[in-house]
């Protein structure tokens, strides 16, 4: 490990609550790290936890070819109190990303590296406010260091050359189902300039399959061009079509999620429907690949 650590801030202004945080400020942040990619061995980005997950996300697709750590870390307690989590968080992400052969982008908070695009905010008040519930965590931060290698995403080696990729489709949202939801709200959601949606769904992705009024809803928007991709309600698990109901969202041209969070599947939209050289057959066939270690057909519960 390195005994000295050499860094450069670069401070925004002005500076954001991450509520307001929004597809430029993701653009903003990348075409920074490509403007210093050959100055620095890493690099670390304070970042408020609310939407910290998003830009992690984002900014795992954006960044193609990365072969450098870009860890997000922030605090639950401000640095400027005299008990906070700020100071340990922002000096241990220095230290890794500047001292492992970390290719990805990460969240490090509370003495753990998670993989950002798998990556949960899971509580508001505790100091442990993030998990990785379908994926092992890279490493474990105590008196020593422990980086788990084998879980460590491992880049296509034909994409050595960062390649900063900013065009984003911002016509993308997220759609809960619930029990008492509407036709008329299901459409509304899905009206123009909507490109795709990320459908959140009960249990191993099961919709009401007597709601047919819903399916057929579902099935028009598919038949329009709209990207559906239908990841789990649930903290932990896969979208799993074996179930009759999963199977119905399958049979109109719903795509399975796999283990995917709604925020990586989010930003995952955002980013392939922003490739305009690609068809739409060929951006459904992304949405369906693993492209940055965001999804696994085997969920690894840990």
């Amino acid at each position: 490990m390195k005994n000295n650590l050499i860094y450069t801030i670069k401070e925004y202004d002005p500076l954001l609550d991450s509520s307001n945080m929004s597809i430029e400020d993701w653009q903003k942040i990348a075409e920074d790290i490509e403007d210093e990619y050959e100055n620095f061995d890493g690099f670390v980005i304070l970042h408020g936890t609310d939407t910290i997950a998003y830009t992690a996300s984002a900014l795992s697709f954006i960044l193609e070819g990365l072969s450098k750590p870009v860890i997000l870390t922030g605090s639950q307690i401000p640095i400027f109190e005299v008990r906070n989590d700020a100071k340990d968080n922002f000096l241990t992400s220095l230290v890794l990303s500047s001292c492992f052969d970390i290719r990805e982008v990460c969240i490090y908070f509370s003495n753990k590296l998670f993989r950002g695009n798998r990556t949960r905010k899971v509580s508001s008040d505790l100091l442990e406010a993030f998990n990785s519930p379908n994926y092992h965590i890279l490493a474990d931060c105590g008196i020593d260091i422990k980086v788990y290698h084998q879980y460590l995403f491992k880049p296509d080696e034909q994409l050595s050359k960062l390649n900063v990729k900013k065009s984003l489709n911002p016509n993308v949202g997220i759609f809960y189902l619930f029990p008492t939801i509407t036709v008329k709200m299901l459409k509304s959601f899905l009206k123009p300039p909507i490109e795709g949606i990320v459908l959140v769904s009960y249990g191993a992705g099961n919709i009401q399959s007597e709601r047919e009024d819903l399916l057929e809803i579902l099935k028009q928007a598919v038949n329009r061009g709209i990207i559906i991709i239908n990841v789990t309600q649930c903290v932990q698990g896969t979208v799993n079509s074996s179930y009759a109901t999963g199977q119905v969202l399958n049979s109109i041209g719903v795509l399975p999620g796999f283990d995917m969070t709604a925020e990586a599947a989010l930003c995952k939209l955002s980013f392939v429907l922003g490739l305009e050289d690609k068809t739409l057959i060929e951006k459904k066939a992304m949405i369906l690949k693993d492209l940055r270690g965001e999804l696994s057909r085997n969920v690894n519960i840990i």
